[in-house]
């Protein structure tokens, strides 16, 4: 028992020096943690070394050595392997090693290190709850002092101190996600440590950066991928290289923090395009040779990370096929084998063989499938495709010889849109008018046909027309005749008496023996036998001035138009009215209804609208003066000089044009000079050059009508052309304001709109108006001041009637024909029909020529010119029906308006009904757009609060409970793949999003790494 108790207190002392933790002295008062090498200073007397002696007074028995030993061995924290062997020594030799191990543990006592510190004193430091850089200092003071120190040393500190280190270690986890996602150069310092040569470092790193992807804000995506760019950058190397190269390391928890890294990369953005450009990255970097290997580990949670990247990439690749609808796609090779002798084909392979097999294959596909995520659309494609072009010729074409900059690799912050909008208009205006020109050209060309078809018809008409009236003339002759021989009565019987009429007068009595029927020949068409002239009009019947009892009743039928009572006072329609008796019989106001459009609520739209207010002064100071400026032609003197001078100019030239006979007839030497020029034929030689062509001249008879009817000649095709389009402009124009439904519609809205608005006034109650009236809608503003009446009216035909619309295109030969004068074009007429005369005259007039070689033939020329000018004649004569008949039928009055204000009115209505219309348009389209930018806002906000609040319980920390942390419970959803199943839920794009966007536009601007002459975005 003795010996038993002298070891325990023996072992006890050997214990507490042997491991250099206890120091003898008082334990009260502790200095603290930084002064702890001074407090060894101070102490350093009571912990000298003493012998060996002092542990041992006696000899040691053999068992004591042996236990001793044994526990020598388990303090040094061998293992069996290396314990056997030092059993196997004799006692002596054990003797000394634990003498030796016990003399070494009782010197420790003097070394100045971190090992002198007792577990109690960390124990105390950790307790007093020191922060930031003091107790990183215990943390690594402690690190070093359990790894240096016996087991017997981290009993002793495990007892208390793990309870303290796992408090510290909770306190940082709670508050650790949010510092670093919180702080700038985080991400970069994480970037920067992902090295696949540290495996540990590395798995917790890319794990970590996976929880941030998966839980960060909204730019936290954007962030992680210009950190890992930004640490690529400076080691010169791909950014995903290192990822990749994790997944070839043995540790398979490396391999599957990097698969759930790259899923969180490749599932995080909205975009199909770039989450389809960030798969291709790591394809090209090596993922694609690495996942059949990593298939064949068959490692549980391995395999999940796979799968959840083979199911989001299948998935990409259906929305990729579905929306390039018929175009099948292959990641591979997307031309297949299509090998034909095409030039594109050829092309193609061309590049192909030059790329295949290099590092810049991958590019070459990756460019490749880019471009078939251009929006299959007619005119927007090309629009791609040209700016591609473009972009391409500037980067490989350089004017200064240098090429690009490839360690520039951000993304060009450029929004393409507004271009691609502005081809595609372009394209779509080119395409339209190249139709509109076909189409003009061919209506023009049947539309000549038609008036010339026309126009022999008529002439037609008027022959049968003559012919009839010769017909009726010859029968009643031969009746006449047959009646004198047949009777013997001296007298006829009396005509009957004539209708009881005093508007009519008399009757007229029979008809004369007629002339000859030659002499009837252009006469009109005599009045018919046995008719008798309509009755007048009823109005006509009573005296003048005075009103018969029917005077209230209205004409043709019209009944009185309904009294609109508006409940507030409107701004007035100031419309030129026309009054009932104005209007003929096939009147188009008789015939108008607009009460069929007549609805409350657009009626209540208007009154709101066009309500009064107080009126505001304008100053109205702005006039247009008209000032005509008359050009002063001053009458040229005729000198001998000038003369000689002006015939100079024709000297030299073997064929004249019409310009220059023009000039000759213009500056032609009088006839009085051409005879005395004459008289120097024989001294031909001696004269100088213009009196050599003035004698010249003077041997051809009848010069100037020759020179007139030249000239007429070489003019009168441009003149047909000058004349026959107007008159094809003005018939064409005047049939379709007639014949157009649309613009009888229109008609009909405005009356409604302006009686109901003119309701109380003068002008109320109207059954027609001006036509010219219709461009003072525009002056009418609403109350606000923002619209007028003729957008409330273009927004009223496209809400009621769309088919309104139609008369812009019904009046399409309008522009035209309100350009065209009627009085010039009558002048034009007239003056070719005098030229035609006076050549007419003058080949009737011309002698005989005298000369075989006289070329001068006009007599053919003269028979077309006549047909032609008949033609164009009869299509003006019918013309001059036509607009006289429009103005008719809309009650205008050809006295007070002439047919090219009415014309040029209608013109300008059309285009200011056009531009009316195109300025609703962006005025829906701009509030349209505030309207989705109002609710893309609260949308955002709405999930910005969101995912604020996901965020935020996430982030919160439980106290309570068995629950686990938030690094805890995002890596096990990460493990499990459920975190990527919920991003999996991902909307589809919408269907109202502008087709004229980029499909680049709307992704995160890069920070891309220096890969040479590589590029990714």
């Amino acid at each position: 028992e003795s010996i038993d108790l002298s070891f325990k207190n023996m072992n006890t002392t050997f214990l507490d020096r042997f491991s250099s933790i206890r120091i003898p002295g008082t334990k009260k008062e502790r200095p603290p943690l930084l002064h702890l090498k001074q407090a060894h200073s101070l102490n350093n007397d009571l912990s000298t070394a003493t012998d060996v002696d002092e542990f041992f007074p006696k000899p040691l028995s053999e068992r004591e050595i042996l236990e001793l030993f044994e526990k020598m061995m388990e303090d040094m924290n061998l293992n069996e392997d290396r314990k056997t062997p030092l059993r196997e020594k004799d006692v002596s030799t054990k003797k000394e090693m634990v003498m030796q191990y016990i003399s070494t543990a009782s010197k420790a006592g003097n070394l100045k290190s971190s090992r002198q510190i007792s577990p109690q004193e960390f124990i105390q430091e950790l307790k007093s709850g020191a922060t930031d850089e003091r107790l990183v200092s215990c943390l690594e003071s402690l690190r070093v002092s359990l790894t240096s120190n016996p087991v017997s040393w981290v009993e002793n500190f495990g007892h208390e101190g793990l309870g303290l280190l796992l408090e510290t270690l909770e306190r940082l986890v709670e508050y650790g996600l949010q510092r670093i996602m919180g702080e700038e150069r985080s991400l970069s310092l994480l970037a920067k440590a992902i090295d696949p040569k540290q495996t540990s470092m590395m798995t917790d790193i890319v794990k970590l950066l996976s929880a941030i992807c998966i839980v960060g804000e909204e730019n936290i995506f954007e962030k992680i991928l210009e950190a890992v760019t930004g640490a690529a950058e400076e080691r010169n190397i791909d950014r995903f290289c290192p990822i990749v190269e994790g997944l070839q390391d043995k540790s398979v928890q490396l391999q599957v923090a990097c698969m759930q890294l790259i899923n969180a990369l490749v599932t995080s953005p909205d975009d199909l395009d770039f989450r389809l450009h960030i798969r291709n990255e790591f394809m090209r970097c090596g993922l694609k040779e690495i996942l059949p290997q990593l298939k064949c580990l068959k490692n549980d949670a391995l395999d999940i990370q796979l799968k959840v990247f083979s199911e989001h990439k299948e998935e990409d690749m259906i929305e990729f096929s579905h929306r390039l609808e018929d175009i099948r796609s292959e990641l591979e090779y997307p031309f297949g084998d299509c090998r034909n002798n095409c030039s594109q084909t050829a092309t193609f392979f061309m590049v192909w063989n030059a790329v295949k097999g290099t590092s810049a294959e991958g590019y070459f596909l990756s460019i490749l499938q880019h471009l078939l995520l251009i929006r299959n659309e007619y005119f927007v494609r090309p629009q791609y495709f040209k700016l591609i072009e473009e972009c391409i010729s500037q980067i490989v074409l350089h004017r200064n010889g240098v090429d690009p900059d490839f360690t520039y690799r951000k993304r060009l912050d450029v929004d393409f849109s507004h271009l691609l909008d502005v081809g595609v208009d372009k394209e779509k205006i080119e395409e339209l008018e190249d139709r509109a020109s076909e189409m003009s050209t061919k209506f023009e060309r049947e539309f000549i046909v038609h008036q010339e078809t026309k126009s022999q018809l008529q002439k037609r008409e008027e022959k049968i027309h003559e012919l009839e009236a010769e017909l009726r003339a010859f029968k009643s002759q031969q009746g006449g005749t047959a009646l004198g021989r047949s009777t013997e009565a001296p007298h006829p019987l009396p005509p009957p008496p004539p209708p009881p009429l005093p508007s009519f007068g008399s009757v007229p009595p029979p008809p004369p023996p007629p002339p000859l029927p030659p002499l009837l020949n252009g006469l009109g068409k005599p009045p018919s036998s046995g008719g008798v002239p309509p009755p007048p009009p009823p109005l006509q019947s009573f005296p003048g001035g005075q009103w018969s009892p029917r005077s209230h009743s209205l004409p043709f039928g019209l009944k009185p138009k309904k009294e609109f009572k508006p409940e507030i006072t409107m701004k007035r329609f100031n419309w030129s009215k026309i009054r009932p008796h104005e209007m003929t019989e096939n009147c188009f106001w008789l015939m108008a209804d607009e009460d069929k459009y007549e609805n409350t609520d657009m009626l209540r739209k208007l009154e709101l609208t066009f309500c009064c207010q107080k009126k505001v002064k304008k100053d109205e100071d702005d006039f247009e003066e008209k000032i005509s400026i008359k050009k002063r032609i001053k009458a040229l003197k005729v000198l001998e000089p000038k003369i000689a001078q002006n015939l100079s100019i024709f000297l030299d030239e073997t064929q004249l044009s019409e310009s220059m006979i023009q000039n000759l007839v213009k500056h032609l030497p009088e006839q009085e000079q051409l005879n005395e020029l004459s008289k120097f034929r024989n001294e031909y030689n001696n004269l100088s050059e213009p009196e050599q062509f003035g004698v010249v001249m003077s041997n051809v008879k009848r010069l100037q009508p020759r020179l007139s009817a030249i000239l007429f000649k070489l003019q009168f095709e441009e003149q047909v052309n000058n004349i026959k389009p107007d008159i094809m402009a003005v018939s064409a124009a005047c049939e379709e304001i007639k014949k157009s439904k649309s613009f009888s519609k229109l008609l009909e809205i405005v009356l409604l709109l302006g009686n109901y608005m003119n309701a109380g006034s003068r002008n109320a109650q109207t059954f027609g108006f001006n036509l010219g009236s219709l461009c003072k809608l525009k002056d009418t503003k609403s109350a606000d001041q923002k619209t007028t009446l003729l957008h409330f009216l273009v927004e009223t035909c496209e809400q009621r009637d769309p088919d309104v619309l139609n008369f812009i295109e019904d009046l399409q030969h309008l522009d035209k024909a309100s350009k065209v004068s009627a009085e010039s074009l009558e002048k034009n007429l007239k003056q070719m029909e005098r030229q035609l005369k006076q050549l007419e005259k003058n080949l009737e007039t011309f002698p005989p020529p005298e000369d075989v070689h006289d070329k001068f033939v006009t007599k053919i020329f003269a028979l077309h010119a006549r047909e032609h000018y008949q033609k164009l004649s009869r299509m003006h004569e019918n013309m001059e029906k036509l607009y006289q008949n429009v103005m008719g039928y809309y009650a205008i009055d050809l006295k007070k308006v002439s047919v090219e204000e009415f014309l040029t009115d209608l013109n300008n209505f059309r285009t200011m009904f056009m531009q009316a219309a195109k300025e609703n348009i962006r005025k829906r389209e701009a509030e349209e757009k505030q309207r989705r930018a109002r609710i893309a806002k609260e949308k955002a906000e709405k999930e910005k609060l969101e995912r604020q609040q996901k965020k935020k319980r996430l982030l919160e920390m439980k106290t309570e409970g068995d629950e686990t942390g938030v690094m805890d419970s995002l890596l096990e959803a990460l493990q499990s793949g459920a975190a990527f199943r919920d991003r999996r839920k991902r909307t589809s794009r919408p269907k109202d999003i502008p087709q004229n966007l980029s499909p680049t536009s709307q992704r995160p601007v890069l920070k891309a790494c220096n890969h040479g002459n590589k590029s990714y975005s």
